[in-house]
C-alpha cells in the first residue's frame, strides 16, 4: 500500500517525458530554428578551419565565424527557453524574439559572405560595398539589442514560480545586454584611424593594433586591452547565471541550507553581484590596455576584493538560521528546477498538478 501511494505522488515516466517533450515544443520556434542553422554553421565553420589556410588580420579567417556561430547557439537557446516561461505579453516576447533571431541571422550571413570572400567583416571601410556591409551589421546589432530589451522588460516583470531562476534569468538578461553594449565602443576609431582615410575604423583592441599575438581559441590579445573579452563574459551571463540554480538544484539533496528557497534566491542574487563585479573589472582592464594574463597589482588588488566580498555573503547566506521546517511523516526532497518546474504561474501550471492529483486518487481508489 505504502508502494502504491509513493508511486501515486510521483508521474509516470511517460507523463514527465510527455511534459518534457511539450515544454521543449513550447521554446521560441524562429530561435529554435536559428540556434539549430547556427549549429550547422559552426561545423561548416569548424571544416573551414581545417581545409583554408587563410589568415586575416592574424587570424584563420574561418574562426571570427565559428565563434560568433557557436555563442548564438547558446544565446538563441536560452532566449527560446526565457521566453516560454513568460505568463503574459506572449504576443510582444514572441515579436522581439523573431526579431532577435532575423537580425541575428543577417548578421551572420554577412560574416560568412565577408569571410568566404577574405574581407574583413568588422571595422571595414576599405571599399564602398565594405563599408555598407559593416553598416548593415550595425543596424542588425542595434536591432538585436533592441529585441533583446524587450525580453528583459517582459521577464522583469513576469512571475515565475522559482524564484531563484527569475532572479537568475533577470540579472543574467540585464548583464547579457550590458555585455553586448560593449560592442558599441569598439566602433570608436582607435589612434591613427580616421574615416576616409584609413580603410579600417574601429578596433576591439586597446593599446596595440588588432591582429597581433593572442590566446589559442579565443584569439584574444596578449600583449594589450581586448574588448571582447567583458563582450563575451557579459553575454554570456545569460546562460552562467541559471547553470548556479541547476548546480544548486544538484546539491540540494546533500545540502539542507539549498533545500530553502530564500537561501537559493540569496545565493542567486550573490552570484549576480559576483558576476557583475567580474565584468567591471575585465572591462576596466581592457580599457587600460592591460592584457587579460598580465594584470597588475590595482587589478589584482580589485580581484582579491571580489573573492572576499563573494566568500562572506555566501558565508553569511549558509550559516545564517534558517526557519524549522513543519515535521512531516515523509521527507521530501527539493524540486530541481526544470522547463517544466519553471513554468509560469499561471492556469496551465495549476492544470498538471490537477492532473496528477486526479492520478493519484485513481490509485488510491484501486
Amino acid at each position: 500500500m505504502g508502494d502504491m501511494r509513493t508511486r501515486a505522488l510521483r508521474p509516470s515516466r511517460s507523463r514527465l517525458a510527455s511534459k518534457s517533450v511539450h515544454a521543449w515544443r513550447s521554446w521560441h520556434r524562429p530561435l529554435m530554428l536559428f540556434a539549430a542553422a547556427m549549429a550547422v554553421t559552426a561545423v561548416g565553420s569548424a571544416v573551414g578551419l581545417a581545409v583554408d589556410d587563410r589568415v586575416l588580420a592574424g587570424a584563420p579567417i574561418w574562426a571570427k565565424p565559428f565563434k560568433f556561430a557557436v555563442s548564438f547557439v547558446a544565446y538563441g537557446l536560452s532566449l527560446a527557453w526565457i521566453l516560454s516561461l513568460l505568463p503574459r505579453g506572449r504576443r510582444a516576447g514572441w515579436w522581439a524574439g523573431t526579431v532577435v533571431a532575423s537580425a541575428s541571422l543577417v548578421e551572420m550571413v554577412l560574416i560568412i559572405a565577408q569571410a568566404a570572400r577574405g574581407r574583413r567583416s568588422h571595422f571595414n571601410y576599405a571599399t564602398p560595398f565594405d563599408e555598407a556591409v559593416f553598416n548593415a551589421m550595425g543596424g542588425t546589432v542595434v536591432a538585436l539589442w533592441a529585441g533583446t530589451v524587450v525580453v528583459a522588460v517582459l521577464l522583469l516583470r513576469a512571475r515565475i514560480a522559482d524564484r531563484a531562476s527569475a532572479w537568475a534569468m533577470r540579472c543574467g538578461i540585464v548583464l547579457a545586454l550590458t555585455g553586448a553594449g560593449v560592442g558599441f565602443l569598439m566602433t570608436r576609431p582607435a589612434p591613427g584611424q580616421q574615416r576616409g582615410v584609413t580603410d579600417v575604423v574601429g578596433a576591439h583592441n586597446v593599446g596595440v593594433p588588432d591582429g597581433g599575438p593572442s590566446m589559442p581559441l579565443t584569439g584574444w590579445s596578449t600583449v594589450g586591452g581586448d574588448l571582447r573579452i567583458p563582450h563575451f563574459f557579459g553575454m554570456h551571463a545569460l546562460q552562467l547565471l541559471p547553470f548556479v540554480v541547476l548546480l544548486m538544484a544538484a546539491l540540494a539533496p546533500r545540502f539542507a541550507r539549498l533545500a530553502d528557497e530564500r537561501v537559493r534566491v540569496r545565493l542567486v542574487l550573490i552570484a549576480s553581484c559576483v558576476y557583475a563585479g567580474l565584468f567591471a573589472l575585465v572591462l576596466w582592464q581592457a580599457l587600460r590596455g592591460q592584457p587579460l594574463l598580465r594584470p597588475d597589482g590595482a587589478t589584482l588588488a580589485a580581484l582579491g576584493a571580489i573573492v572576499v566580498v563573494a566568500a562572506a555573503g555566501v558565508y553569511g547566506v549558509l550559516r545564517s538560521p534558517g526557519h524549522a521546517p513543519a515535521r512531516t511523516t515523509t521527507t521530501a526532497r527539493p524540486p530541481i528546477p526544470t522547463p517544466t518546474a519553471l513554468s509560469p504561474v499561471g492556469p496551465t501550471h495549476l492544470s498538471d498538478k490537477a492532473d496528477d492529483a486526479r492520478d493519484a486518487s485513481k490509485v488510491e481508489t484501486s
